[in-house]
């Protein structure tokens, strides 16, 4: 996210914790090379979700809420309340506390999976990123919302 302008949106802290969370939710050799083996540094899944939904409560209600001040547009936020209805249904389903592989292996994983993609993808060329970039650390993340 070094290259997301960072006041261009109101609630640019939002859009980036959403992001962060939508990046690791969407890259399955990310989710083998460090959820599984347990990397420090990125949190593990349940972490990724509850930064998808934690400032927003996009478990309580839709991402259309926010077009305009954490979401650029209506195609971002249907794309995102895909993800989040995905992946909280499987957490739900797997529990806060399982293990990577737990998640990993459910069902539902990989459509999940497609859908933080998809987000994603619109997120990070709306930002003007190539989201193919590995995921940033938590600590990276860190730095980038306590600048400005």
């Amino acid at each position: 996210m070094a290259g997301m302008p960072l006041n261009d949106m109101p609630w640019w802290r939002w859009r980036a914790n959403v992001r962060s969370a939508l990046h690791m939710l969407s890259d399955p050799a990310f989710q083998q090379g460090v959820w599984l083996p347990g990397v420090p540094g990125y949190g593990d899944v349940t972490d990724a979700v509850y930064r998808l939904v934690e400032d927003t409560w996009l478990d309580n209600w839709s991402a259309e809420k926010y077009v305009g001040t954490v979401f650029r547009d209506s195609q971002e936020a249907a794309l995102v309340d895909v993800a989040v209805l995905r992946f909280l249904r499987i957490l739900h389903q797997v529990g806060a506390d399982a293990p990577a592989s737990g998640y990993l292996q459910h069902h539902a994983w990989p459509e999940a999976v497609r859908a933080a993609r998809d987000a994603h993808l619109r997120l990070a060329a709306n930002d003007g990123e190539d989201p193919d970039t590995p995921p940033r650390s938590l600590d990276e993340l860190a730095a980038v919302l306590h600048t400005v």
